[in-house]
């Protein structure tokens, strides 16, 4: 049998017990010799396309306002858009790219272009040339 009274229920606690008092031990030292630095990260798409979106923004000298007014959504979503914060749906990178004088083709193209540029130079985790290169549709200032 238990050695509990039959009314009482056994308590788990959800937390670990808060340490307790009393000397404390340093943590030991990590030597900085022999890190081997991290490998650069891929880049996101969401960071792609916004780089591509604000680069063409700028180049014709527009402001956020102007672009998010036109393209029918608000300011600061374009903005978070702009800075890889946000995953754009494709009708809001559509409207985007269309306040801006293109197609959503011709943005997505444009940010492929730059994932590959970022392949070639061999910037990601050390690899070489992992996609063919494509010069195909650019927009012309």
């Amino acid at each position: 049998m238990s050695e509990r009274a039959p009314n009482q229920a056994r308590v788990i606690p959800l937390r670990p017990p808060a340490a307790r008092p009393g000397p404390s031990r340093p943590a030991p030292e990590r030597p900085a010799q022999g890190r081997t630095p991290a490998a650069p990260r891929e880049p996101l798409w969401r960071d792609l396309v916004g780089d591509v979106l604000r680069r063409e923004r700028r180049a014709q000298e527009r402001t956020l306002k102007d672009v998010a007014d036109a393209a029918r959504i608000s300011m600061p979503y374009l903005s978070e858009i702009e800075r890889g914060r946000k995953e754009a749906s494709s009708e809001v990178l559509a409207a985007a790219a269309q306040a801006l004088g293109f197609g959503l083709g011709d943005l997505l193209s444009l940010a492929q272009d730059e994932l590959a540029r970022t392949a070639r130079s061999g910037a990601v985790r050390g690899r070489g040339p992992s996609v063919p290169r494509y010069d195909g549709l650019c927009l012309a200032a």
